[in-house]
C-alpha cells in the first residue's frame, strides 16, 4: 500500500510537472514595438502552417507549444552599417562598400542603412523569406545592400562622384533600388546614407595633391581678385581726382569767359560812347567850321585875332626879301591869309 501510494504521488506529481512546464510554454508575449507570428504544427479546427494573422504589440498570447510555433518581429527602425572600422558597425572587422568607378578606379564607401519591416506582412516573410529578424537581416536585407548601391555608384567617374551633388544623387537612386527589390519581402527601405569614402592610395596622393593645388589656386584667385579691387578703387580714387581737376578747370574757364565777355562788352559799350562822342564832337566842329565860313565867322575871327592882339607889342622890322613886310604898305589881310585866318581867293 505505500509503495502504491508513493507511486501514485510521483505519477501525479510528473504530470502536474509536465502541465506547468506545457502552461509555462504556452505563454507568447509581444514586446510594444514587436508584433506576433503563430506557425499551427497540428490541430483539429485549423490549416497547418502559417497563421495570416498579425498579434499586435503589448500582448500576451496562449498556444500550446508542442502543437505551435511562435515568432516575434520588431517593427522598429533597423540600423545596418557598413564602415571599414573595425570598432564600429553592424559586424567587426572591415565591412565597408567597395565598387568601381566609371573609369575605372577602386573605391571603398562607409554607408548606413535604414529599415523596418511591415508589420502587416510579418506572416509573409515568416512563410517565404526568414524565420526571424537575425535571419531576415543576414539573409535577405545584407545580400541585397551590398550588391545594388553599387550600380548606382559605379554610374560616376572619379571625379563626378568627388562632388557631393552627385553623391546624393547616388544615394537616392540606391534607396529607390533596393526598395523596388525589398517590397517584395515586406521590407520598407527609410534612408542610405553615404558617408566617408577611400580612394586607392596612389590615386589618393593625386586627390591630395590637387586640394593642395586647388587651395593655392583659390588663394591666388583671391589676392588677384583683391588686388584687382584695390586697383578698381585707386582707378575710382583717381578718376575722381581728375573730374575734380576737370570741374576746377571748368568753373575757371566758365569764370574767365564771363570775365572776359563782361570786359567785352564793357569795351564795346565804351567804344561804342567814345564813337558817339566823337561823332557828336565831329557833328558840332563840322558846324562849327560851316559856321565859319559865313560872313558872321569871319567877324569873329577877325574879333578874336584882335583880342588877342590887344595890349601886344607890335614890332615892324623892314627886310628886303620877297616874303618881308613892307613898311610903306601894311596890308592886313595879307597878313591873315598868310596867318591862315581867312582863304585866299
Amino acid at each position: 500500500m505505500n509503495a502504491r501510494i508513493i507511486f501514485n504521488w510521483i505519477k501525479w506529481g510528473l504530470v502536474a510537472l509536465v502541465v506547468a512546464i506545457l502552461s509555462f510554454k504556452s505563454i507568447h508575449s509581444t514586446g510594444t514595438t514587436e508584433v506576433g507570428v503563430r506557425t499551427i504544427k497540428w490541430s483539429l479546427f485549423s490549416k497547418s502552417g502559417v497563421e495570416n494573422k498579425v498579434y499586435q504589440p503589448g500582448a500576451t498570447y496562449f498556444f500550446l507549444p508542442i502543437f505551435n510555433e511562435w515568432e516575434t518581429f520588431d517593427a522598429r527602425l533597423q540600423i545596418v552599417e557598413m564602415t571599414a572600422s573595425v570598432d564600429k558597425g553592424d559586424k567587426h572587422g572591415v565591412d565597408d562598400l567597395p565598387f568601381k568607378t566609371k573609369d575605372g578606379n577602386d573605391i571603398r564607401i562607409d554607408v548606413i542603412f535604414s529599415y523596418r519591416v511591415d508589420p502587416q506582412r510579418t506572416p509573409y516573410i515568416r512563410q517565404f523569406v526568414a524565420m526571424d529578424m537575425v535571419e531576415l537581416k543576414e539573409k535577405v536585407f545584407r545580400t541585397v545592400a551590398r550588391s545594388k548601391p553599387r550600380d548606382y555608384l559605379g554610374e560616376y567617374s572619379t571625379e563626378e562622384f568627388y562632388h557631393a551633388e552627385n553623391r546624393n544623387k547616388a544615394a537616392d537612386k540606391a534607396k529607390q533600388g533596393l526598395q523596388a527589390i525589398l517590397n517584395e519581402y515586406g521590407i520598407i527601405v527609410e534612408n542610405v546614407a553615404l558617408m566617408d569614402y577611400r580612394f586607392n592610395a596612389d590615386y589618393q596622393a593625386i586627390i591630395t595633391n590637387k586640394k593642395i593645388a586647388d587651395t593655392k589656386t583659390k588663394t591666388l584667385i583671391s589676392e588677384k581678385d583683391s588686388t584687382m579691387e584695390m586697383n578698381k578703387k585707386l582707378l575710382q580714387d583717381a578718376q575722381a581726382e581728375v573730374n575734380k581737376a576737370i570741374a576746377q578747370a571748368d568753373g575757371q574757364y566758365q569764370e574767365a569767359m564771363l570775365a572776359a565777355d563782361a570786359y567785352y562788352q564793357q569795351q564795346t559799350n565804351l567804344a561804342a560812347a567814345t564813337i558817339a562822342e566823337g561823332t557828336a564832337e565831329a557833328a558840332s566842329i563840322k558846324k562849327m567850321r560851316e559856321a565859319m565860313t559865313n560872313e558872321g565867322g569871319l567877324i569873329q575871327v577877325k574879333m578874336a585875332i584882335a583880342d588877342s592882339l590887344r595890349n601886344k607889342r607890335i614890332v615892324m622890322i623892314p627886310t628886303g626879301s620877297a616874303n618881308s613886310f613892307n613898311l610903306q604898305t601894311l596890308d592886313i589881310n595879307e597878313i591873315l591869309k598868310q596867318l591862315g585866318v581867312i582863304k585866299a581867293k
